[in-house]
């Protein structure tokens, strides 16, 4: 009985992530507590309403709900009543009426709000937001300080809320690339701070459980080591750049994946950046070098533990400290924010590094070097179709600039990996880019370059599905004859019926350069009438531009084909977003 009984325990939890398990731990030992006391009610059922801890969070990468989710597992452990809600799936009435909320969010880009939170920011910050004299609230913002406002949608909350009324029982968090840092601290102090002003009891002990074998639950934390299938180029050898189709087995590894997810992939910084940085800063890479507990040797720290390739405004900051620099130093002032913007977008670390020399130590060189962080992929498969295997496709940066090859972390490791390696990998969820339930919906794919992975997943579930809607896709590139990404598929697919119509858009083809946003307006009438009839509407690429011309050309369809002013048009598109038919892939 004994056997059988593990045997189902391990077919429930199978799969589950850490903060899963600790869940259920948790919520083991309190029923436990329970029946040794004769209590059939659940611990939480004698808490009111108001002594509720309500987690919010905005995510467009999935870092957000991670924390989150974190947070929710260990305030339950603490015997809180706890709810946590998407914020598009939170009904904004129930704002006022709130006694302790956290918000856990992100900031994407320049100040903007990840897609599931934009119809609750513009709350928020409206006219429209009620007073909250009651709420007691604490805000997480996540950011990438390579942009100049980091965290801005985290600490525009912060003082909004401030501003409504509600109290601080933590002080704003902001968190950067390496999340844990300041998640991982902040979460103790919040959660502590929560149990106080909840009153809640000491914390549910947690009861020691019996290993059982289970096969390991690959995480972010725990990536599976996939091997190599296939690496191949699918762009001609003039085309002037690599793009590469890449496929991993997941077998073994019980990770599963849907339309629209992305792959996590922890990569190793190329060995010849490496060693530059060994010879611009004249160390030794065998030096052992002791960092937080650790001790490696500099040239490990710099292959697999440290960020060589994005450069941050801490690292900025401490530059212009250690190198005296005036100049440097100005570009961290508020009103340098544009020119600090260029400069991240123009210079990697070791570029800013030859401009500003500092005669630093190895262990100093550690510790100014921010953590190594994984890459997400949008996944180029669909499983229903490949089976025990996840395909990617990646643009490999590697070019000349400031008289100096420069490379990608991540897709150097990608391109250069052969038949012998197993590359460390996990599974991101995105929920919020998901094909509709209705398989009878028609789906609008907007993807130029790299930014079309997502949609060859697409395309081979429709047809594994027999899904009754149409599909149409918009893809541009520079070159047709050179970069016509998976265009024999493509082909194929118009002939046996699993894609219904192709827009291209060459741009340098011809004098006049002609992208995807163009022919999303020659194409304006029938896009319209797809949308008006029920179609969902996704796009994947460059967030910088492509996906603003994209937003702005789809503004101007709808204002000259639905009759709509600019305004009401602008209210069209952001309520689709509300509904989830405009989902957005961007990076």
């Amino acid at each position: 009985m004994e056997a059988a009984r593990l045997s189902s325990l391990e077919r429930l939890v199978d799969g589950l992530g850490p903060a899963e398990l600790y869940w259920i731990a948790a919520w083991s030992a309190a029923r436990a507590e329970r029946l040794q006391r004769g209590d059939a009610a659940p611990a939480s059922a004698a808490k009111a309403p108001a002594e509720r801890l309500t987690i919010l969070y905005g995510s467009q990468t999935g870092q957000a709900k991670r924390v989150a989710s974190l947070l929710q597992a260990r305030a339950e452990a603490a015997g809180l009543a706890v709810r946590l809600v998407r914020a598009d799936a939170y009904p904004q009435r129930d704002l006022a009426r709130e006694t302790h909320l956290v918000v856990v969010i992100s900031t994407q880009g320049d100040a903007e709000p990840p897609d599931d939170a934009r119809g609750l920011v513009e709350f928020v910050l409206g006219k429209r937001a009620p007073k909250l004299p009651g709420v007691r609230y604490a805000v997480l913002g996540l950011g990438d300080s390579s942009y100049p406002q980091f965290c801005a949608i985290g600490r525009q909350l912060d003082e909004r809320l401030a501003e409504l009324g509600a109290t601080r029982f933590a002080p704003l968090g902001e968190a950067d690339v390496d999340v844990d840092a300041v998640a991982a601290p902040w979460l103790d102090d919040t959660l502590e701070q929560a149990r106080q002003v909840l009153g809640a009891s000491q914390p549910a002990r947690i009861a020691t459980l019996q290993p059982v074998p289970q096969r390991a639950a690959h995480s972010r934390e725990r990536p599976f080591h996939a091997p190599l299938l296939d690496n191949q180029a699918i762009v001609a050898r003039d085309a002037g750049r690599d793009v590469r189709h890449v496929e991993l087995s997941l077998e073994g590894s019980g990770l599963s994946y849907e339309p629209g997810d992305s792959l996590g992939v922890w990569p190793r910084n190329p060995p010849a950046l490496v060693q530059q940085w060994l010879d611009a800063a004249k160390l030794d890479g065998e030096h052992a070098v002791t960092h937080d507990g650790r001790s490696l040797s500099l040239r490990q720290w710099l292959t697999d533990e440290r960020e060589l390739t994005r450069l941050s405004r801490p690292l900025v900051a401490v530059l212009a400290d250690a190198s005296g620099d005036d100049e440097l130093a100005r570009l961290l002032r508020p009103d340098q924010s544009a020119a600090l913007a260029a400069l991240m977008a123009e210079y990697q670390p070791i570029d800013l590094w030859r401009r500003h020399p500092c005669a630093w130590s190895a262990e100093e060189l550690v510790a100014a070097l921010r953590p190594l962080t994984p890459r997400l992929y949008s996944i180029a498969s669909s499983q229903k179709a490949v089976g025990d295997e996840v395909h990617l496709t990646v643009g490999v940066v590697d070019y000349l600039a400031h008289g100096e090859r420069h490379w990608g972390a991540a897709s150097s490791f990608l391109a250069q990996a052969d038949d012998e390696q197993r590359l460390p990998v996990y599974i991101e969820a995105n929920e919020r880019f998901r094909l509709p339930q209705d398989d009878a919906r028609d789906i609008i794919m907007i993807g130029p370059g790299t930014g079309v992975a997502p949609f060859r997943a697409f395309v081979q579930e429709r047809r594994e599905t027999g899904a009754r809607g149409r599909n149409w896709l918009f893809f541009g590139n520079r070159h047709f004859g050179s970069e016509f990404l998976y265009q024999v598929e493509w082909q194929a697919a118009l002939r046996d019926g699993s894609l219904h119509r192709l827009d291209l858009a060459f741009s340098r083809d011809d004098a006049a350069k002609v992208y995807v946003q163009q022919r999303l307006r020659e194409q304006g009438r029938a896009l319209y009438a797809w949308l008006q009839e029920g179609a969902h509407l996704y796009v994947c690429g460059d967030a910088s531009r492509m996906a603003k011309d994209v937003n702005a050309a789809l503004i101007d369809i709808a204002a000259a084909h639905g009759g709509h002013t600019h305004e009401q048009a602008r209210e069209w598109l952001s309520d689709l977003l509300q509904q989830g038919r405009y989902a957005r892939d961007v990076y």
